[in-house]
């Protein structure tokens, strides 16, 4: 990951932990936040693309960074072990 993808990710978790963390898990629980970092603006969605989406529509030429909300990663990759 690049020093500014680096940077844009840190500032969008900032982000939600200071001013959307405790709205979002009350009211969004399980649903996606695209997080655009130097406008401080944000997109919920209920799902992935839908967040995304709304963020690309807004900003087409800036990264934005997701989290799944009350959860620790956006997507899981993989297989539980039985």
């Amino acid at each position: 990951m690049s020093a500014g993808l680096k940077t844009n990710s840190a500032k969008a978790k900032d982000l939600y932990e200071s001013r959307l963390r405790k709205d979002l898990e009350r009211d969004s629980w399980g649903s996606y936040v695209a997080i655009e970092p130097e406008s401080g603006d944000y997109f919920v969605g209920s799902t992935f693309d839908d967040a995304v989406n709304a963020a690309l529509d807004k900003y087409p030429d800036r990264t934005t960074h997701t989290i799944r909300v009350g959860h620790a990663a956006a997507i899981h990759i993989g297989a539980l072990e039985r």
